[in-house]
């Protein structure tokens, strides 16, 4: 079997199996084979130069002929303009092999099972990662399932059955590098505390029985592991890293799409290292443990400057450490990609468009407010506007806006610098968020005396916000002369384009759930059915939903000291107002999103309990 291991995957057995698959033409495979030798032999002449100019000595694998292929830039065959992926070519292969083919999804993997099954070295040569385990039989992926003595090798050593899948080389190469690079990194670190020590940042403790040094925040181990932490949550399209110290470990999770997913379990002797490293790169006080602390990380993500803002927090075991990850490309959209329908588009760049007054973005944290006030703001920036921010924190630095912090510490507050703000002679000012009477009160004086105000609330709907004003003690007369317009928000997951599939369902059910789609009978609604592409959760991305309510002069009448809620809401609908349940079922029949997601970000008070 060995002698005749190589043949399958040999380069006239590779392009036969994908010219039988109609995936290549006979003439790409004739140009493939008359080529291949040139371009292995520039491959390895650039492997060789890039080891004399790093001086690393590393484990490489053997250039394959789909190695080539894609150094060739061969076209999909017949006619398309797109070039084959690797990711294509091994799934055919697998096809054409009789394999199962696996799209390894990184949050499915276990740790543990990865990198203590077989050696990194092992892994490497022969391109095998261990992705699951489940009554004593160990999935490998490999990108060659011809090559059985190592599989052996690995049945032998494990004591288990082996079942074998194939993936993309560079899939499982990328894998290798982060699961072991940061296990070696975790270990390497851990080996350094040379006895046991009582963790001071649990407060169910209350001694420390034996004094122990604390690794340094600069130790190399530390910097690669915090290092692979990054690169792993930008791969994975992350929004947020939680580090969260336990009892016994320290857990990892990171928030994707919206939901929280847990990566990894450390050992908690490297939970304070990792935390001071952190506040090392935030520029942190590493001292101090006992109060929340915020600080922000710019780092490069291929070629893009990226902000990672930081917060700190002592918790029951030790300190909580949340970053949120600010891509740029997410938080300044044309507005024409936020997810407005046609009329609420309208309605908004309207508002905007005013030359005094406040206007108000409201919803919950993460719903999207950040993204709709920055994509306003550099809508409205233009050399002959002056735009002046307060944020607490400042979530993207952008040189068209002149912004400015919020630090309590030196009596740099909402209230207090909008005072100031206003001898600085601006057009537009955003504060990040009212959140007290006299918050509300200079906002409500700067677009009285001519300014352009934008601001967040947390509140659940728009109509609800002057609702909130009023609670906040602003009189109905200062609302009804300075409020022009309020827009509530959410965030929906999007249905992966790739694996989106159709299906009919009963409107009665929908009627039952409190979703009316205005329609009898049966509606096609779409669903993501799970692929490489989403990681197999049939989502990809969010999008919001809007709510856009202009303050017109029927609801400044309405607007009084017993100023009653349900009326506002009835005089809101008759002007035409599309609420976010709304706006969302108008997603959900465009097939954007499914009705799970209608439910779970918007409620109907009538049906909804």
């Amino acid at each position: 079997m060995s002698k005749q291991s190589e043949k399958p995957f040999s380069a006239g057995a590779v392009l036969k199996v994908l010219h039988r698959k109609g995936l290549i033409s006979t003439e790409q495979a004739d140009y493939i084979m008359k080529n291949k030798d040139a371009v292995r032999a520039q491959m390895e002449k650039a492997r060789m130069d890039q080891y004399r100019s790093s001086g690393k000595i590393r484990i490489e694998t053997a250039i394959t002929i789909i190695d080539i292929m894609i150094s060739l830039a061969i076209k999909k065959y017949p006619d398309s303009k797109e070039l084959l992926s690797e990711e294509e070519i091994y799934h055919t292969l697998s096809e054409g092999w009789g394999y199962p083919y696996k799209k390894i999804d990184p949050l499915s993997l276990d740790f543990h099972v990865v990198t203590t099954t077989i050696p990194r070295s092992f892994a490497m040569k022969h391109l095998m990662l261990p992705v699951d385990l489940k009554d004593r039989c160990l999935t490998v992926a490999t990108s060659n399932p011809f090559n059985t003595e190592a599989l052996d090798d690995i049945a032998r050593a494990s004591q288990m059955k082996i079942e074998t899948v194939v993936s993309a080389k560079s899939e499982i190469l990328k894998l290798i590098d982060e699961f072991f690079g940061f296990k070696r990194s975790i270990l390497k670190a851990e080996d350094q505390f040379s006895s046991p020590s009582v963790d001071l940042g649990n407060l169910e403790q209350l001694v420390r029985l034996k004094a122990v040094d604390e690794l340094p925040s600069d130790d190399q181990h530390i910097v690669n592991a915090v290092n692979h932490l990054f690169n792993y949550a930008f791969d994975q399209r992350a929004s947020d890293i939680h580090i969260e110290p336990k009892r016994e470990k320290s857990v990892i999770r990171m928030r994707i799409d919206g939901i929280l997913h847990k990566i990894y379990d450390l050992p908690k002797k490297v939970h304070n290292a990792i935390v001071s490293r952190i506040k090392a790169m935030s520029r942190l006080d590493m001292a101090e443990k006992r109060r929340p602390q915020d600080g922000r990380i710019k780092t490069d993500r291929a070629g893009v400057e990226v902000d990672i803002r930081v917060s700190t927090i002592p918790v029951v075991f030790g300190e909580k450490v949340v970053m949120r990850l600010l891509d740029p490309d997410i938080l300044f959209k044309d507005l024409n990609h936020l997810g407005f329908s046609s009329p609420d588009l309208e309605r908004f760049r309207r508002i905007i468009q005013k030359p005094h007054g406040i206007i108000l973005v409201c919803g919950p944290t993460g719903s999207g407010k950040s993204t709709t006030l920055y994509s306003s703001l550099r809508e409205l920036a233009t050399p002959d506007i002056n735009i002046t921010t307060v944020e607490d924190p400042i979530e993207m630095i952008y040189e068209g806006f002149n912004q400015i912090a919020v630090q309590p510490s030196i009596d740099i507050t909402f209230s207090s610098i909008l005072r100031n703000i206003l001898r600085q002679d601006p057009d537009i000012i955003m504060i990040g968020e009212m959140r007290d009477i006299e918050t509300a009160r200079n906002a409500v004086q700067a677009a009285l005396t001519g300014h352009l105000v934008l601001s967040t609330l947390h509140t659940n709907d728009s109509v609800s916000s002057i609702i909130r004003l009023l609670d906040l003690g602003i009189p109905p007369f200062l609302i009804q002369s300075s409020l022009i317009g309020i827009a509530s928000q959410r965030l929906v997951r999007k249905i992966c384009t790739h694996c989106s599939e159709t299906f009919e369902m009963d409107t009665t059910t929908l009627k039952e759930f409190g979703i009316d789609t205005g329609k009898k009978e049966m509606v096609t609604l779409a669903k993501g059915r799970g692929c490489m592409k989403c990681r197999g959760t049939g989502f990809f991305g969010r999008i919001a939903v809007f709510e856009v309510l202009p303050y017109t002069e029927a609801l400044k009448g309405l607007t009084t000291s017993e100023t009653d809620i349900e009326a506002l809401k009835r005089q809101a609908e008759k002007e035409g107002l599309i609420s976010l349940r709304e706006n969302a079922v108008l997603k959900m029949m465009k097939g954007e999103t499914t009705y799970q997601e209608v439910l779970r970000v918007t409620w109907d008070n009538q049906n909804d309990i």
